[in-house]
């Protein structure tokens, strides 16, 4: 390691710095750095700052006792979890605690001669870790941990040599034998709940059926079912929750609320939207040459959902809503969410409103909340917005074109102006939707127009948010922030390497800014690798969070973000609406004394329950794309390389968006894996991240919502192969982070 032997001590580099803990075999202390390069006094405060903004850039991270390493490295001794074998029947296992979104390092665990027994998938165990210079770790165990009965969630198969559970999770690499429970009605290819049970020496891990859950993976209903029960998504109020629900009534009257009733209002959704939890209008702003005003209605779910009560900590448990391709699981009973705080047409609703005065060059120059009492004029969808303005209206926006879409299209426009000046991130990326039929049976998959209507809705609500972080920080109130950080130094090395195998850079100017990321989507737009240049935008950024610590959010360009505009569906905005009660005294349900002092625990847990959202979402889609795809297994299709790993490279198909694995075992030449230039490189050709390729669907299996194909024709030339093979573990850009159904989760 880097140290320092005799006489004066001056401060390590940041070089110097990082090298020495790159190199430490396990996490390193302030003390062992400044005893290391022998530093005293003044020097060790000088050290404390230099970590403090490496750990800020996101150069290392700090565990147990404030002690540092690099991200990604996992400590000398840590939790493990069996999740299978490899080729040579020796188990595997991953870190039991690792970020959701990332591909974690591969452990090998060693023989243990002390077990009675060989370990079983989903064991735990505390072992030692040496890292190996392919980046994979080897375990020694140092004791297993007791644990209650785990549970697999799988499909049931009778077999010759007996009744076999297929796990649905992709990572358990291995079926399990069913041992004991209640197999009475079971069918083959039904999916079932198991406990696994202690594990043995030769054969298949075991495991006792606890419950059917439901038939075939094509039964409507059962994809999304595995994703919700994978995730441990909470599906059913308490019975306290909905007896609060059913007793809640309607508010007819003012009483103490402004009266926006004679307001034209409109809901503006997508066609399967279920609950409609904002309202928008506009007009030319009457002070104001060339601006305008606008008024964003919210549902007030805080006059129904009170701090403390059964309702408050069913929402507060779920975080938001979860929303699949055929259903939703509701942060709120449907008495509510469906009903009393959705903004229906001609349905008398409170509300909390934002009016928004917006200047011709789409500055936010002032706005006002009120607690409002409003009822919608009309529910229209994305597609009917979007034809009414192109002058073809149809028989509910006929009366409202010139009224009222005309004027929201004008405040739109302004908006865009202001975006486009900050310079926010506007990545193009395809969405896709999965078409059901009458009896729920997947019919295509296709993918989701971005309309202008949606952008429309999108600015004003990000003005709305942006009012609500403005007048709470005024008000010296409590905000949970929405914070999207800078991307980390690391990541933008990564982008400018990938960049330059395009022949592209990545231009900076005094730190990197959502401008420099704009310019570069406007260069590659129309180019055939823009989707491969969005993706990489993309992976590049730090994931957003709730935290009332503002970092501001970077991807839009803005010093202070807040949600408000979805409490029915997100309880972010439920404490937002909270605390703006309390700081503007609109009435009854603000914000409780001392509840701020819960906020950053709060935002931990509410960015844990957006991602396993997200991952929900993701693993139903995948299911469903995969059960669709089942029917063309042998048909060939044209695609993109999305994700690059020294195991294969992943591929995106054009007509469907559907994403599976070319194995690299299945890869005819001798490939090599350059990780700085994100691609496989063989004799005749490489395969990069973004090139067009054509595939051959081998095998897609529905019940993880894998799918393989076989490389037919596609690549680039190879250029010069690297020195050696470069093993490096995650995909340098690893497929499929999924965005809600309501759009970009900003």
């Amino acid at each position: 390691m880097a140290r320092r032997s005799t006489g004066p001590s001056p401060l390590p580099t940041r070089e110097e710095l990082l090298a020495f803990i790159e190199e430490s075999p396990g996490p390193v202390g302030k003390r062992e750095i400044a005893r290391a390069f022998r530093l005293r006094g003044p020097d060790r405060v000088l050290l404390k700052d230099m970590l403090r903004d490496l750990a800020d850039e996101g150069l290392i991270e700090r565990g147990h006792r404030r002690k540092v390493r690099r991200p990604g490295q996992l400590p000398p001794v840590a939790v493990i979890e069996v999740i299978g074998v490899d080729e040579d029947g020796e188990p595997l296992a991953r870190p039991l605690s690792w970020p959701e979104e990332e591909t974690p390092p591969r452990i090998r665990l060693l023989p243990d001669r002390r077990a009675r027994s060989a370990p079983a998938t989903g064991d735990r165990i505390l072992a030692r870790l040496t890292r190996l210079g392919d980046g994979d770790y080897e375990a020694r165990a140092i004791r297993r941990l007791p644990r209650g009965p785990a549970r697999v969630l799988g499909v049931y198969r009778r077999t010759p040599r007996g009744a076999r559970i297929e796990p649905t999770d992709r990572r358990v690499k291995t079926a399990f034998a069913v041992v004991g429970g209640d197999e009475t009605g079971l069918r083959s290819g039904d999916l079932v709940l198991a406990e696994t049970l202690p594990g043995r020496r030769l054969g298949l891990p075991e495991a006792r059926i606890k419950e059917r859950l439901g038939g075939s993976l094509a039964e409507p209903g059962a994809i999304s079912l595995i994703a919700i029960h994978a995730r441990e998504i909470p599906t059913e109020f308490s019975p306290a929750a909905r007896a609060e629900a059913r007793k809640a009534r309607p508010v007819t009257a003012p009483a103490g609320r402004a009266d926006l009733t004679a307001l034209p209002l409109v809901t503006i959704d997508g066609a399967d939207a279920r609950d409609f939890d904002d309202a928008v209008w506009a007009e030319p702003d009457p002070e104001r040459d060339a601006g305008w005003h606008a008024v964003v209605a919210i549902a007030d779910v805080a006059h129904y959902v009170r701090p403390g009560s059964a309702l408050d900590r069913a929402a507060r448990e779920r975080g938001n809503s979860v929303y699949f391709p055929d259903r939703v699981v509701p942060m709120l009973p449907e008495e509510l969410s469906n009903d009393l705080c959705s903004l229906k047409p001609g349905e008398m609703r409170p509300c909390l409103a934002v009016h928004l005065w917006i200047d011709a060059r789409g500055r936010l120059t002032r706005h006002r909340f009120v607690r409002a009492l409003m009822r919608s004029a009309a529910r229209l969808t994305y597609g009917q917005v979007q034809a009414a303005r192109g002058g073809a209206p149809d028989e509910t926006t006929g009366p409202l074109a010139e009224t009222v879409i005309a004027p929201l299209y004008g405040v739109f426009e302004a908006l865009l102006r202001a975006r486009k000046r900050r310079g926010s991130i506007d990545l193009e990326l395809p969405e896709y939707q999965v078409i059901f039929d009458d009896k729920g049976h997947v019919e295509a998959i296709r993918p989701r127009q971005r309309l202008d209507s949606h952008r429309l809705i999108e600015e004003l609500m990000i003005a709305a948010n942006v009012a609500a972080a403005e007048t709470l920080e005024v008000a010296r109130e409590a905000v949970m922030y929405r914070v999207h950080d800078r991307p980390s130094p690391e990541k933008i090395a990564d982008l400018r390497s990938f960049l330059a195998g395009l022949g592209h850079k990545l231009t900076v100017r005094d730190g990197v800014r959502p401008a420099d990321f704009a310019a570069l989507l406007d260069n590659v737009r129309d180019r055939p690798h823009a989707p491969a240049v969005n993706t990489a935008i993309l992976r590049s950024q730090a994931q957003a969070i709730y935290s009332p610590l503002n970092l501001g959010h970077f991807g839009l360009g803005l010093k202070r973000y807040s949600h408000f505009t979805s409490p029915i569906r997100r309880y972010a905005d439920l404490l937002v609406h909270r605390a703006l009660i309390r700081a503007l005294d609109l009435g009854e349900g603000g914000l409780e004394p001392g509840s701020e002092a819960e906020f950053d625990a709060l935002g931990e847990h509410l960015s844990m329950t957006e991602r396993r959202a997200a991952a929900a979402e993701r693993d139903a889609v995948e299911r469903y794309v995969a059960l669709y795809m089942a029917e063309r297994v042998g048909a060939t299709f044209t695609g993109r390389i999305s994700g690059v790993a020294r195991f294969g490279v992943f591929v995106a198909l054009d007509e469907t968006g559907a994403e599976g694995i070319v194995p690299r075992s299945r890869l005819a030449d001798d490939f090599i894996h350059d990780e700085e230039g994100q691609r496989l490189v063989g004799p005749e050709i490489a395969l990069r991240l973004g090139d067009a390729v054509k595939v051959r669907l081998v095998e897609a299996e529905v019940a993880t919502g894998g799918l393989m194909f076989d490389l037919l024709d596609g690549g680039s030339p190879p250029g010069p192969r690297p020195p050696k093979a470069q093993r490096g573990n995650r995909p340098a850009h690893a497929p499929g982070r999924g965005r809600g159904r309501r759009g970009r989760r900003r």
